[in-house]
């Protein structure tokens, strides 16, 4: 297993959250790497009920639930609709992935975990939806 930890910055370098993810492979692509990372903020969310979303997009019932002044039982989140807004996300610039200093410029982009213990991921806009 290749252990990567994953840590979310604020432009100025501030760190914001932080999550490892284990991969199989020892390459795999930007897109991989998105995926797993929004695949494991959502399994961690709906395995625990009292967790508040931290992940890199904020689901539209998340956002709802947080801002109601009632007690409603929250919703899953649906991990394939959050990957697809993360995708788009990082397509149009809204935010970026650094990977050794280097920012990711193509989700077929390869990485090579043998070398990568840690990566950034610079949130610019909020990504909200599904």
């Amino acid at each position: 297993m290749n252990t990567v930890l994953i840590k979310d910055q604020t432009i100025g370098g501030d760190g914001i959250n932080s999550i490892n993810l284990e991969f199989e492979n020892e390459i795999i692509t930007v897109k991989d790497l998105i995926i797993s990372r929004v695949q494991k903020e959502v399994e961690i969310y709906n395995s625990k009920a009292a967790t508040p979303y931290a992940g890199l997009v904020i689901p539209d019932q998340v956002e709802k639930f947080l801002n109601s002044k009632t007690k409603t039982k929250r919703k899953e989140v649906d991990f394939e609709k959050q990957s697809y807004i993360a995708l788009d996300g990082f397509i149009t610039n809204q935010f970026f992935v650094i990977i050794n200093d280097k920012q990711a410029e193509d989700l077929e982009e390869k990485v090579n975990l043998s070398i990568i213990k840690e990566v950034e991921f610079i949130k610019l806009t909020p990504l909200v939806g599904g």
